[in-house]
């Protein structure tokens, strides 16, 4: 089974890129989706946020309270880190589990989409990584639409990885700073390139590339 890497920053539109590879026909295994589910329910890695970082970022219901935990963990990098490690260790085992039962199911080809490109749930298990990139400028503009500050969107930004640093492990760097209908032929251009040459099929892109 082809395990295909996805990450990139903040803004950069590593989501929309998996989410145009799920159209494609491949399942995706969305590393912030799994992060939610564990942290929407009274769970041991919430209890262990509490003890770690204090129990005022957990809310009325024992789940965790994510503009508090936002606030935290993009003004203090220590904090981030502390969170990423908790979090990180429940989500590499549901990682885990999802990509064994793929590879049982006979899946040929699977994606992930991390944020964070760690090296144990991800490196480890990738076989390729693609890198998604865009301008600043764009980066800021989308999460403006999210309703986030320039200041606090620099601020979240500053504490990820570069993006030289991102496209250092990457096979490939797709850029994102243009149209929808430009990132999409890029990665249509790509899957059927890398999945061509291993013989996966992808049904769900057209024959011929938009304009």
């Amino acid at each position: 089974m082809f395990v295909l890497g996805i990450t990139g920053g903040i803004g950069t539109g590593k989501s929309t890129v998996a989410s145009i590879c799920r159209a494609a026909g491949l399942p995706v295994i969305d590393a912030d989706a799994i992060a939610h589910e564990i942290t929407d329910h009274p769970t041991e890695t919430v209890e262990r946020i509490a003890q770690a970082l204090g129990t005022h970022l957990i809310d009325k219901h024992g789940v965790l309270d994510r503009e508090k935990m936002a606030a935290l963990a993009f003004s203090d990098k220590k904090a981030l880190d502390t969170l990423s490690a908790i979090v990180h260790e429940a989500v590499v085992t549901a990682i885990d589990r999802r990509i064994a039962e793929a590879a049982a199911g006979k899946v040929k080809a699977i994606v992930l989409d991390v944020p964070i490109p760690v090296k144990r749930g991800f490196l480890d298990n990738a076989d390729q990584i693609w890198a998604v990139s865009a301008d600043e400028s764009v980066r800021l503009s989308r999460l403006r639409k999210r309703g986030m500050s320039d200041a606090e969107a620099k601020k979240r930004m500053s504490v990820q990885m570069s993006s030289e640093q991102y496209n250092e492990i990457a096979s490939h760097v797709i850029d994102n700073s243009g149209s929808l209908r430009e990132l999409e032929n890029r990665v249509h251009a790509l899957l059927k390139q890398e999945l061509g040459i291993r013989g996966i099929p992808l049904p769900g892109i057209p024959e011929q590339t938009r304009e």
